[in-house]
């Protein structure tokens, strides 16, 4: 059966669903921080704010892109350790011996993608792409996630009629790192629970779990 024989929904059902996941979940987000940060105004006898204003203040930027910043240095770190890097018995984990797919050399083929076709440096970045991507992502996002960040606290100071920082004194200061930190640990703890949760425990199904009877020292999918 070809691949356009089946319906658009059913070819694209995963990245659908979790891009309704991301609208419904980032405009809810965008609706409470609104209610929070105009509740901290009223607090400190300030104007609230529209809703408009809000999405492109320093405190939805900010708390956007920290939990980005965070997702594509995950991934970023994900897709270059694994491809060196082993854990025994995970369906996350490339064998401890054996070659696999991913590891051979990419030949030209009618339905190669074309940089495979071009070859010579356009292969060698493709062959990278991945990654590169991901970091470029994550790059974006922690110079957004700053701005952001150091927007929303001269903001407070505007408010609170103490004075401004410059974005060099900002970086020195503990509020941005701790942003930074705790979005980090909790995305590293992630991988580590899928990494060693996929050793001894399955979900029928899924490819991110090794075969419901397959033995817990049998690295990768099998």
């Amino acid at each position: 059966m070809s691949v356009q024989s089946h319906s658009f929904w059913r070819r694209n059902s995963l990245s659908l669903v979790f891009l309704f996941f991301f609208v419904i979940a980032i405009m809810a987000q965008a609706f409470t921080g609104w209610k929070e940060y105009n509740q901290q105004l009223v607090e400190e006898n300030a104007k609230e704010i529209s809703f408009s204003a809000y999405l492109g203040s320093g405190h939805f930027v900010s708390a956007t892109f920290e939990n980005f910043e965070s997702e594509f240095l995950q991934m970023t770190l994900y897709v270059l350790l694994t491809i060196s890097l082993r854990q025994i018995g995970s369906a996350e984990s490339k064998s401890l011996d054996q070659k696999e797919e991913v590891d051979r050399e990419p030949k030209a083929s009618p339905d190669a993608p074309w940089p495979v076709k071009k070859g010579g440096w356009i292969l060698k970045l493709y062959s990278n792409s991945l990654s590169i991507a991901f970091a470029i992502l994550f790059l974006a996002s922690w110079i957004i996630h700053l701005f952001g960040s150091w927007r929303d606290q001269n903001a407070e100071n505007l408010v609170k009629h103490q004075p401004l920082v410059s974005l060099g004194t900002f970086l020195t200061e503990p509020r941005f790192w701790f942003e930074t930190f705790q979005n980090w640990q909790s995305e590293f703890l992630s991988v580590l629970g899928i990494v060693f949760l996929s050793i001894y425990l399955r979900q029928k199904g899924s490819p991110e779990s090794k075969p419901v009877d397959a033995p817990h020292l049998e690295t990768g999918k099998g």
